[in-house]
């Protein structure tokens, strides 16, 4: 279900003091987060943030395009490996 508009995004507090202060110092350092439920707002754009997947932080440059989903959809926390009967076909 998605989140009522009168509420609007949730974007964790941390992140946006993070993005302020690495918007003012004008270095392009990675911005460590493991909020992935947060909103990607418009002043993100040109940053680029560490996002959790349980195991490292992945890298995600923000762009326009991205503005409006969430910082977890950028970070996949599944590797898949294939299926094992393929694996068996290839051997052979």
């Amino acid at each position: 279900m998605a989140r009522s508009v009168w509420k609007g995004p949730f974007v964790g507090g941390n992140l946006l003091k993070k993005s302020e202060t690495a918007r003012a110092s004008g270095r392009n350092d990675v911005i460590r987060t493991w909020s992935r439920r947060s909103t990607i707002l418009p002043q993100f754009v040109g940053l680029t943030f560490g996002v959790y997947n349980g195991h490292k932080f992945i890298p995600v440059l923000v762009t326009e395009n991205m503005v409006g989903h969430k910082f977890g959809e950028f970070s996949p926390t599944r590797q898949y490996s294939g299926h094992t009967a393929d694996r068996k076909g290839k051997r052979e």
